[in-house]
């Protein structure tokens, strides 16, 4: 991971440089670039980027995502349309000269030779968990000469982390399993995911771990060998037909009775617009709701 966006900072860097901006050094290697004043033509293709930028107080916006559920900060509601978030409008993000396209890690893959071949300058956020996010925070505040803003933000996350943890330090971790599903389908969430790095905040045990993968196909009967003590469901797209299918699947799947979790009723579907496949600002009120679910009673 670190090694993928430092490449792509490099680009960045290379962009700046012809762009006659100045380098600068941080974290013992150079990965940010440093652009004087706040003219740099930003494309965002996804919402968290935006919001991200919204929080940042950062004007020049030049582009961003069609939105179908989540909407956009109101100061770029008037800004060029760019398509959908997986897959942007090359014809439009050409058109509207941006300096910079953000896009977040998970889909860097899918974008890079998009971008590539666009001669387009791009920085990827980590958007997989709190952590991650607030490190492209950091790294956006240099690149974008917004340095205080992003320290504000970041002091603000690692206080409220820091009291958030100190309230789970003692007893008993609950045993978490996660399912991500689509309608006709699910997998185990690891912690490597966005919801399991919001269960791993609150001190939860997330009964599946992967450095790479942020899901992991399981059958139930692993599952079961486990013992969660709660079972959280979300989806990856179609909230509702997606609980539909986990509702069908609980049901006439008779496996599923001689969970623990199941008998004691601690099985939860998690709402769409706060548990989704990216870390967004709104990943405070995510944990307001599941802290709740992982320690009833406290």
């Amino acid at each position: 991971m670190k090694k993928v966006l430092s490449l792509i900072l490099a680009a960045v860097l290379l962009a700046a440089v012809l762009s006659g901006c100045a380098a600068t050094e941080r974290r013992g290697t150079e990965v940010a670039v440093k652009y004087m004043g706040n003219n740099i033509r930003v494309a965002a293709t996804s919402v968290a980027t935006a919001e991200i930028l919204d929080a940042l107080g950062y004007n020049n916006v030049v582009g961003v995502p069609k939105v179908v559920t989540s909407p956009l900060p109101e100061r770029y509601r008037n800004v060029t349309n760019l398509g959908s978030p997986m897959i942007p409008n090359s014809e439009v993000l050409v058109s509207v000269k941006p300096d910079l396209v953000l896009s977040p890690i998970s889909l860097h893959e899918q974008l890079q030779k998009q971008y590539d071949s666009l001669h387009l300058p791009c920085y990827f956020l980590d958007l997989e968990s709190p952590d991650g996010m607030y490190r492209s925070i950091e790294d956006l505040g240099t690149i974008l000469g917004r340095e205080k803003q992003a320290e504000k933000l970041c002091s603000g996350y690692q206080n409220w982390k820091d009291s958030l943890q100190s309230r789970h330090k003692k007893g008993r971790a609950p045993r978490v399993l996660i399912l991500m599903g689509l309608p006709g389908d699910y997998m185990a969430c690891t912690d490597h995911s966005y919801v399991g790095s919001l269960v791993k905040l609150l001190g939860g045990k997330n009964l599946y771990t992967s450095s790479k993968s942020d899901f992991v196909q399981v059958n139930p009967e692993d599952m079961l060998k486990k013992n969660p003590d709660i079972i959280l469901r979300t989806s990856h797209a179609m909230p509702e037909q997606t609980r539909q299918m986990f509702d069908k699947e609980f049901r006439e799947n008779a496996i599923w009775k001689h969970f623990d979790a199941v008998k004691a009723g601690r099985v939860y579907d998690l709402p769409h617009d706060l548990f989704g496949m990216s870390a967004k600002l709104n990943y405070r009120e995510a944990v307001r709701y599941l802290e709740p679910l992982l320690y009833p009673g406290n």
